[in-house]
């Protein structure tokens, strides 16, 4: 079993670096064209997997989510949304 995961590992991530190398953006490349990249990781599997992960795409974190988890009676969206229901709710709770 071990012999068959020092095979598949290795394969398994030359596959995914190779697929993201070839969908990423050129824009996106850091360090060689993209040619150059994909040829670095089918020519050298466990190196330009590994390369290619480390320095050949650049990083950013996905726009529009926040950066740091906020606890849902922190957060005053979620606040404002459960004042917003208990008025739907309770019309009369409004009235003197």
């Amino acid at each position: 079993m071990l012999r068959v995961l020092m095979f598949l590992v290795p394969l398994a991530l030359s596959v995914y670096a190779f697929i993201d190398c070839i969908s990423t953006k050129d824009d996106d490349i850091r360090h060689m064209p993209k040619p150059l990249w994909a040829l670095l990781v089918l020519l050298f599997p466990l190196v330009g997997s590994i390369s290619w992960l480390i320095a050949g795409k650049k990083r950013t974190p996905a726009a529009g989510r926040p950066r740091q988890w906020v606890a849902p009676d922190d957060n005053p969206d979620f606040l404002k949304s459960l004042d917003e229901e208990k008025r739907d709710e309770d019309p009369k709770r409004d009235e003197p």
